[in-house]
């Protein structure tokens, strides 16, 4: 199946814009995954609780907190979150090249690909053959989902990476660690090198290396379903969220002039709570904090388990 693009962008290059199609350069679908099942093999649904009541707790009322000092809050609604997000922008300003290995991995988050679009042709490969001859990258700001973020544009044999990076508090320093030093002898840094002499290859060949664990799940999951260990389960109406009715249930109930619940899924919502203000305290100087958890039983999410 042809690749899908998820997002059209505009790369500008000087004074060159470059049309290009983004595209996701990893896929972890292929995760062998299972659900979580109740003792009578039926699929279990979350539910969120209030620590205070023990009531079931819906979206429509809920808001999000950000816990600067314990159990004490600062409430937004979506609106004013919604405000704060940097606008969506389908141009990609490049704003610096660097040597490629002055980038050290340990910042890569999501790689993408990009490819060019109707008439980035030439640009694209004018760009991608001169960061290759240069032996340099580019560092671009990308504004995606409500958030700037920097990306690396990189050249790789047959077209460009689009590589998010992570910013510097995102990331840990060894020197955190308090790693010792210790001094190693010629002779054991002479073996070592031997070593790794004999082990040494040119290149990295991934399809040289197999995921040895899901194999042996995948193995497993057919030895079960041939030896008819199989639990079927007929679905049963959710209890204790939003009602899931049939459509021709509900098209049968409207020619007979009765009404069927709506799915909570296409319900309306609700308006959002009136923010809660933070009680007064006292100036101190704030530490980093976790950020109060938003959750929904509106219509209860599957949960599932990775291996």
């Amino acid at each position: 199946m042809p690749a899908r693009s998820i997002a059209s962008l505009s790369l500008s290059f000087g004074l060159v814009s470059i049309p290009v199609k983004l595209y996701t350069a990893t896929e972890s679908s292929s995760d062998v995954r299972f659900h979580l099942l109740a003792p009578d093999g039926s699929r279990v649904k979350q539910q969120y609780i209030s620590e205070k009541t023990g009531k079931v707790v819906e979206r429509s009322s809920m808001n999000k907190g950000y816990e600067f000092e314990r159990d004490q809050f600062v409430v937004f609604t979506s609106e004013e979150l919604k405000a704060l997000e940097d606008g969506a922008s389908h141009v990609v300003e490049i704003v610096a090249f660097v040597p490629e290995k002055a980038i050290n991995p340990v910042f890569y988050d999501r790689a993408y690909y990009i490819a060019p679009d109707k008439r980035g042709g030439k640009p694209y490969s004018l760009l991608q053959q001169a960061l290759a001859q240069s032996g340099r990258c580019a560092l671009a700001k990308w504004a995606f989902k409500g958030r700037t973020r920097i990306v690396q544009v990189r050249p790789e044999e047959g077209g460009l990476v689009f590589q998010q990076l992570l910013y510097a508090d995102e990331v840990r320093s060894l020197d955190d660690l308090n790693i010792e030093q210790v001094q190693v002898s010629a002779n054991e840094l002479k073996l070592a090198m031997q070593i790794i002499e004999q082990g040494a290859e040119d290149n990295y060949d991934p399809a040289a290396y197999e995921d040895e664990e899901k194999k042996r799940i995948l193995a497993a999951i057919d030895e079960k379903i041939e030896g008819k260990q199989v639990i079927t389960h007929e679905p049963v109406e959710s209890v204790g969220g939003g009602q899931v009715i049939d459509l021709m249930d509900a098209l049968r109930a409207s020619l007979k002039g009765g009404s069927a619940k709506p799915n909570a899924a296409s319900a309306p919502r609700k308006k959002a709570a009136t923010p809660v203000t933070a009680l007064p305290v006292a100036p101190k100087t704030r530490k980093p904090a976790a950020r109060a958890s938003r959750a929904t039983t509106e219509a209860p999410a599957k949960v599932r388990a990775r291996k």
